[in-house]
């Protein structure tokens, strides 16, 4: 599915309810707001998982909504909570009941890959409740009561009780938490994130999901945790999935392609301990992937970018602008047309099952992995930081752009080396690799200004009057920040070259 449909972010507290418990009155819960009671509803809901649940134990929600509620499909994916509030981006699907619809399908993949979605279980829910309006009509919240029966065809499996409290995002502060105080006041159990159909499932559908990252002991082993490092990346490109179809919010594309290039990264500093006939093959599936989401999170960067700078012009020179920008939104999109067509073919689902494997069960050297993660792993970091400090020496007093930017790319390698052995390693290896952050973010800037200069001198080609000199303009401070990131990343570097820093590397 790729038509930039975002649904709506749902926040919602789930209470227990016992026998003889009652909603409350909600009235003078705060000023201006106006209780409204709803009109019951029975709601039918149909819903779908995999043979082994693997949607619901990743806190994903597929159904089809009929009865009194109508509704059709719609995908429910977790976006993490806020207190008591679990909070879930809600995502309609059209289409009638029956096999799920391809767009369904598709913003699961990450998660069903080749399996297919089945009728795990049929709910019907009786519900009754309350919206809470503001003076002007404004739905603040909706309170239900809910009666859920669990249905196995015609028989009944299983009956629960529970309130469900819902927040609007123009809600108050604090509404929330009134209304909960006032359920717990009436009877109400305590908040449980837990959804319907889990509860329904049962035990099967709460375990853990398929790729998780275990928590180290004291004394892990190397193996350990390079297999918690791949699973921590793996779990970031597969959660970032379906934001990436859906193409709302750029952040999806960010962090699927951080998880790309963290993984690759960890493929590379782990080389001794891991299989090379395992681990070459998956770094470069990884680089098609990355390069994919590298055409589309480019573009954002620069677009970010390009609309900052463009806010300093004069405004009498601002309107040759919106040209510009769409020309940058029409490459963005062939970008991002590529992208979605590579996540629909089978190599990406290939490659999607390869990173599960990967994540439960590296291929490892396994007399070295054994080995303890302190006296192993501080070795490979010192590879990625020697690499890095040899590049800055060789540098001349003023450096090509080009090796600034090979620089940037190794300090980032050597931040994320020791970034994956922090839980092994602790405080030094994060001081190391925040210190790391440092040379790599200026030269980031560096390079983000010499490559928007370069974007901005291929527009001017047909460009008119108007257009060339909101272009020029935007060059001259290009070029401007590109010299001030010249004249500070030095300063980084002194930074992260201090010894202490670097004392829990052994030396050459």
């Amino acid at each position: 599915m790729a038509d930039g449909r975002r649904g709506a972010t749902e926040r919602e507290v789930k209470l227990a309810a016992f026998a003889g418990f009652t909603l409350p009155s909600f009235d003078g819960l705060a000023e201006g707001v106006v209780t409204e009671a709803l009109t019951p509803r029975t709601l039918d809901a149909v819903y779908y998982d995999t043979a082994d649940l693997r949607l619901a134990r990743w806190g994903v929600t597929v159904r089809f909504r009929g009865g009194d509620g109508g509704g059709g499909w719609t995908v429910k994916l977790p976006e993490g909570e806020d207190g008591p509030a679990l909070v879930r981006r809600e995502v309609p699907v059209p289409g009638g009941p029956g096999s799920p619809p391809p767009a369904v399908s598709d913003l699961v993949r990450a998660f069903l890959r080749t399996s297919p979605l089945v009728v795990v279980a049929r709910l019907r829910t009786r519900r009754r409740g309350f919206a809470l309006r503001d003076e002007e009509g404004h739905r603040l919240a909706e309170i239900v009561d809910d009666e859920v029966t669990v249905l196995e065809g015609r028989r009944v499996a299983a009956r629960f009780r529970e309130v469900e409290a819902e927040i609007d995002g123009r809600a108050p502060n604090g509404l929330l938490h009134d209304v909960v105080a006032r359920l717990r006041g009436a009877g109400a159990g305590a908040p449980d994130p837990t959804p319907k159909v889990v509860r329904a499932l049962g035990a099967r559908a709460a375990a853990p999901p398929e790729v998780r990252v275990d928590r180290l002991g004291d004394r892990p082993t190397a193996g350990e945790v390079v297999k918690a490092a791949i699973a921590g990346s793996v779990v970031r490109v597969l959660v970032h999935d379906a934001g990436v179809r859906l193409g709302d919010d750029p952040e999806d594309v960010h962090q699927a392609r951080v998880g790309t290039r963290r993984l690759r990264s960890d493929l590379r500093t782990f080389r001794p301990l891991l299989d090379p006939d395992w681990a070459e093959p998956l770094r470069e599936e990884l680089s098609w992937f990355a390069d994919l989401l590298g055409g589309v999170r480019d573009a954002d960067v620069l677009g970010e970018r390009l609309r900052k700078q463009a806010a300093d012009l004069p405004e009498v020179d601002a309107a040759g602008f919106a040209p510009v920008l769409r020309r940058l939104a029409d490459e963005r999109e062939v970008a991002r047309t590529r992208l979605l067509e590579a996540m629909a073919s089978p190599r990406y689902v290939i490659l999607l099952d390869r990173l599960v494997a990967a994540a439960q069960a590296p291929v490892l050297v396994e007399e070295v992995a054994a080995e303890p993660a302190h006296e192993m792993l501080p070795a490979l970091v010192a590879t990625s930081w020697r690499k890095l400090r040899k590049a800055v020496r060789a540098l001349p007093p003023a450096p090509p752009d080009d090796d600034l930017h090979a620089v940037r790319i190794l300090s980032k390698r050597a931040r994320y080396a020791a970034e994956a052995v922090v839980p092994a390693m602790g405080k030094p290896a994060r001081r190391f690799a925040t210190a790391m952050a440092g040379v790599q973010g200026v030269l980031g800037d560096h390079n983000d200004a010499i490559v928007a200069e370069q974007w901005l001198r291929h527009a001017v080609d047909g460009a008119d009057v108007t257009q060339a000199l909101a272009l020029g303009e935007l060059i001259a401070l290009e070029r401007a920040d590109a010299a001030r990131c010249r004249r500070q990343w030095r300063a980084a570097w002194v930074k992260a070259d201090k010894p202490k820093l670097r004392a829990w590397l052994p030396p050459r």
